[in-house]
């Protein structure tokens, strides 16, 4: 259902993560094992995820669930944002910090204004529920 906020929050937070990715660069090309790539795929999966979220509207409760799931995806890519910040060794990389490191940022803050909507809803829902 579109017309809901959380699915306005949800479609918000599938655009940065899947399209903002690439037009802002995290800085990182190359780091030790882990290639750019694996970010990017880390975050389409967390577009995937939002999208995925939005079409289940009709059980508010797995809804929940894959959105804190999906907060930890982005908090997991957050920490390895953070630790490969730390860790670059070199004044090239140093200097190159992208903006787009701060995608997971944004992400989880719509995340949980979506859960905090669907919790919102649940909770409508079990009041009118209980008058019947």
């Amino acid at each position: 259902m579109i017309q809901r906020i959380q699915s306005v929050y949800l479609l918000l937070a599938a655009l940065v993560s899947g399209v903002l990715s690439y037009f802002f660069p995290t800085g990182f090309d190359k780091v030790g094992e882990i290639s750019a790539p694996f970010y990017y795929e880390m975050l389409l999966i967390s577009a995937l995820l939002s999208f995925i979220i939005i079409f289940v509207f009709k059980n508010r409760k797995l809804q929940f669930v894959l959105g804190r799931l999906n907060i930890l995806l982005n908090v997991i890519l957050l920490g390895v944002f953070v630790y490969l910040t730390l860790t670059v060794s070199g004044e090239v990389f140093a200097s190159e910090k992208g903006i787009g490191r701060f995608i997971p940022v944004l992400s989880i803050v719509l995340i949980v204004l979506a859960n905090k909507a669907i919790k919102k809803d649940e909770q409508l829902v079990k009041s009118v529920d209980r008058l019947r």
